[in-house]
């Protein structure tokens, strides 16, 4: 008899292995909760005819030496920047996306597609291509924008990730930003330096979630400059963000703490001038909604 059983168990293990091998690979899902780390955007999209409303705010400085403190709550009587942004999925691979944001008055238009899918077998990430075009209509009283195309701005970013386990995903992320006007300023050494047009950066992201509902998150943006090393009077410093994710039913809310004054890259990436050590950090919160048609 036993002889009988240790047969029909080999046979079943024999199946199992031989439908694991023909089996078709599944694309791999919820690498990311929502669109966005903290500063960051994932490789997560809105799914076709889906329509994510999103409010982004972010307040002042929490430390005293970074002008926060008790007489403005640590930063809470204060809003460094707040987005309202809608993005649309034409198909489940690409969305469109439009926003406005309080810093410069930013209006900017987006696109972003999905060139890769992180596979159950063969492909071990996903890529993301993500690019937009900025304008900032603020006022111009020292007449900075004599030219309409002196307000203008683009981003282009490849998003790189992989989720390693229901609990970890890690995300790489090179780009560059070109802006069309770029600031020129004369040291205390009387040495004229102009800012780049174009700055190259890498992001780097992860997720880590405690619970099912329940996560951690931190991105940290590198940006290459000759501008940012060389000019003194001011100090720049690579956005760095850590975050909560908590998801509640159909909302997905996001916790942040960031030194970057400004939401969308094309102005945390070149403006970032506030530092953790002196208190420079921001809180914030995102809050998503998706619509479906």
């Amino acid at each position: 008899m036993a002889p009988a059983i240790h047969a029909q168990d080999d046979l079943l293990d024999m199946l199992e292995s031989e439908d694991e091998a023909t089996a078709e690979p599944l694309p791999v899902k919820s690498t990311w909760k929502t669109m966005k780390l903290v500063n960051l955007h994932t490789t997560e999209m809105v799914k076709h005819k889906g329509l994510d409303f999103r409010v982004t705010h972010r307040f002042g400085n929490i430390g005293e030496p970074s002008g926060g403190g008790p007489h403005n709550l640590w930063g809470l009587d204060n809003s460094a920047d707040i987005r309202i942004s809608f993005d649309y999925g034409i198909t489940d691979d690409l969305q469109i996306g439009i926003g406005r944001s309080k810093y410069n008055e930013l209006i900017d238009a987006s696109v972003k597609w999905r060139i890769l899918s992180q596979k159950t077998k063969g492909m071990p990430v996903s890529v993301v291509f993500y690019a937009n075009g900025a304008i900032t209509p603020e006022r111009d009283p020292d007449n900075r924008y004599d030219d309409w195309r002196n307000r203008m701005s683009y981003f282009t970013q490849i998003l790189i990730a992989r989720k390693f386990s229901d609990r970890l995903s890690f995300e790489v992320a090179p780009g560059m930003l070109y802006r069309n006007m770029v600031e020129r300023v004369v040291d205390g050494e009387g040495n004229t330096l102009t800012d780049e047009h174009t700055n190259f950066v890498v992001g780097l992201g992860g997720r880590f979630m405690i619970t099912k509902r329940f996560g951690i998150m931190a991105d940290y943006v590198q940006v290459f400059s000759e501008f940012r090393q060389n000019y003194k009077p001011k100090n720049y410093y690579p956005p760095l963000g850590l975050g909560m994710v908590v998801e509640t039913g159909g909302h997905v809310f996001h916790l942040t703490l960031t030194n970057a004054p400004g939401i969308v890259a094309n102005n945390y990436i070149p403006e970032t001038t506030d530092s953790w050590m002196d208190g420079g950090m921001k809180l914030g919160f995102n809050i998503s909604r998706v619509f479906h048609f």
